[in-house]
């Protein structure tokens, strides 16, 4: 058996799904929203697949959604983006991520990550021979410094994974940390692979793109989902984008994994990344009304919330509740006794990890989060010291 994955254990959304299947259990864990998605773009997709193309797409992806990524980019950001050198459609952003890592990193590479992290950054790494150098923030606000960043990064330094805006944090990282980011992969000629898949789903300011920085275009990937934009989790369908050189460089891994991806879901992406600007403005308003009610309601009955500037998720502080179990504890008894899946934070640290902190995702129906919030506050009541 490969070591990189003998060891590891199921991942935490997987396991926190399968108490909900099995007990019934409010999920507010694993990030899929209640609602089915936007129904233009579903339709499409079912158009598509009755009428349409259904045999192997380009290995780059269907020109329409090519070209789609890249207007998209131009009219949000900015951004201008060859479509026909400078994109590549991938099945989900956790392919384009493991595509980037695999044909960037090679053995005895150094790879910097930021604790909290997506649990799938730290075996991809391992597994394309790099060593992860890690980063660890501290709660309540998450802040990355120049110290922190300049205390992992070395002559072997390759790459730098940045997510932004933050899972499971819902930390929305600012233009000055940013460009601390961008001075030191330029100083220390390192690639930024930034996993950017909730760019959509803000609620303060402006997401900016690390790649739309000065002297990053060449050196970054910028990785984005139709899944998160567009609340089609299932669908899988994920994209690169980065200079001619780098975006040709990870096509040559993403040939020999997935290869391609169901192209009726292509063309209906296509087709939502061409929404006016207004779509986007609504959605964001929805999912911050859900942000809102499930806050006020912890709140009310005396959790303490984190800020959650972006994501669907947002996390509570159970010292500052007055709860003296561990997360792992807590998230198991809120499961198994409470009726409520919730996700420790600690399964998003591979040292060091904090462990007084849960994350909630909010992106469920009214009446769901409703009915959560009374369960949360009972197990408050029973826990609370």
């Amino acid at each position: 058996m490969n070591p990189v994955y003998a060891a590891l254990p199921t991942t935490i959304f997987e396991k926190m799904s399968a108490i909900a299947r099995e007990t019934g259990a409010i999920n507010l864990g694993q990030g899929f929203p209640d609602a089915p998605g936007p129904e233009d773009v579903r339709r499409a997709a079912a158009e598509a697949l009755l009428n349409g193309y259904n045999q192997y797409p380009s290995m780059l992806g269907l020109p329409e959604l090519r070209q789609a990524v890249a207007g998209h980019y131009a009219e949000h950001h900015g951004l201008a983006v060859d479509w026909q050198s400078e994109v590549v459609v991938t099945s989900g952003a956790t392919e384009a991520i493991a595509a980037s890592i695999l044909s960037l990193v090679s053995e005895g590479d150094e790879v910097v990550l930021v604790q909290p992290l997506y649990d799938a950054y730290l075996p991809m790494v391992r597994r394309a021979g790099g060593t992860p150098r890690l980063i660890r923030l501290e709660p309540p606000h998450w802040t990355l410094d120049a110290a922190a960043l300049d205390a992992v990064i070395g002559p072997k330094t390759r790459a730098i994974i940045f997510n932004n805006p933050a899972n499971p944090t819902g930390r929305m990282y600012d233009r000055a940390t940013q460009e601390l980011i961008a001075d030191r992969c330029i100083r220390h000629d390192i690639v930024a692979i930034c996993d950017e898949v909730w760019e959509h789903v803000i609620f303060e300011g402006e997401h900016i793109p690390l790649i739309t920085l000065p002297g990053m275009r060449e050196r970054t990937v910028k990785i984005g989902s139709a899944g998160k934009i567009f609340a089609l989790t299932g669908w899988k369908v994920g994209w690169m984008v980065a200079g001619k050189a780098l975006a040709a460089q990870v096509a040559k891994a993403h040939q020999f994994m997935t290869f391609t991806t169901p192209p009726n879901l292509q063309v209906a992406v296509a087709q939502g990344l061409t929404k006016p600007k207004n779509w986007f403005e609504d959605m964001r308003a929805d999912f911050a009304r859900s942000r809102d009610r499930l806050v006020a309601g912890l709140q009310a009955v005396g959790y303490a919330v984190l800020s959650s500037q972006a994501t669907w998720f947002v996390s509570v502080d159970l010292t500052a509740s007055g709860i003296t179990l561990d997360d792992v504890s807590f998230a198991d008894r809120m499961a198994l006794e409470g009726g409520v899946v919730t996700i420790p934070v600690s399964a998003f640290f591979a040292e060091s990890p904090v462990t007084n902190i849960v994350r909630l995702c909010y992106c469920k129906d009214d009446a769901v989060l409703d009915e959560a919030i009374k369960r949360l506050a009972a197990m408050r009541e029973k826990l609370a010291s």
